[in-house]
């Protein structure tokens, strides 16, 4: 029997205003006991979350998933703790390289539950704007604003 679609996308729109995104890459997330009830229930936040290498592994840091409010006293999680990713060897590599060049980070930007159930992870290398490409950003948003509106 095919699972349910789900609609749960959690998104970090502060990441598109603050980066340029190179290249994005999908990446699945080690999650312990009640963290992905919470996530499907959509408690969950990618505010000022970002990524980091130890060794040859990617973790994510500052990602909220709260706590599920139905787990008992020893399967309760901490919200804020570092989850690694798992990616291919591939893709650890290029984003290896890509965050020894200078001015590129690894941010996440969207979290959401796949067509086969499990919790990914939408990650970006991004370089950050400067004062006048945000500016421009806001300018082009008010602009398509103006042109739906006519």
């Amino acid at each position: 029997m095919p699972k349910a679609k789900s609609n749960i996308e959690i998104k970090n729109k502060r990441a598109s205003f603050d980066f340029e995104f190179l290249e994005t890459f999908q990446a699945g997330i080690c999650l312990s006991g009640t963290e992905i009830k919470s996530i499907r229930a959509g408690k969950a936040s990618l505010v000022d979350s970002y990524c980091y290498f130890v060794g040859n592994e990617l973790f994510v840091k500052n990602m909220h998933v709260a706590e599920y409010h139905w787990a008992s006293a020893w399967g309760k999680h901490d919200p804020k703790r570092d989850r690694k990713l798992l990616l291919n060897r591939k893709e650890l590599t290029k984003l290896h390289r890509g965050v020894k060049e200078k001015g590129l980070t690894i941010v996440s930007v969207k979290l959401y539950i796949a067509d086969n159930g499990y919790a990914k992870l939408l990650i970006a290398l991004a370089k950050g704007k400067k004062e006048y490409d945000k500016r421009a950003t806001i300018k082009e948003k008010d602009i398509r604003r103006e042109m739906e509106r006519s």
